[in-house]
């Protein structure tokens, strides 16, 4: 009962507050969301990306 009454308190009571801990956490979610998937979709697809084959195909110009 103590937690949830500290929940309240804290997160729930005011609505400004409530708000922005909505806001935060989809904003963190959305991070967190947006890098895992780039990790997952680098790693399902390494060595065929652009990025993994540039080497191949480009030639680098000397800079004098």
């Amino acid at each position: 009962m103590a937690f949830s009454t500290t929940l309240y308190n804290t997160v729930f009571k005011r609505n400004s507050i409530y708000l922005s801990t909505i806001f935060l956490g989809a904003f963190g979610f959305q991070i967190v969301y947006d890098v895992g998937t780039s990790r997952f979709w680098d790693k399902m697809n390494a060595g065929k990306q652009w990025k993994d084959i540039r080497h191949r195909y480009v030639e680098e110009e000397d800079e004098e």
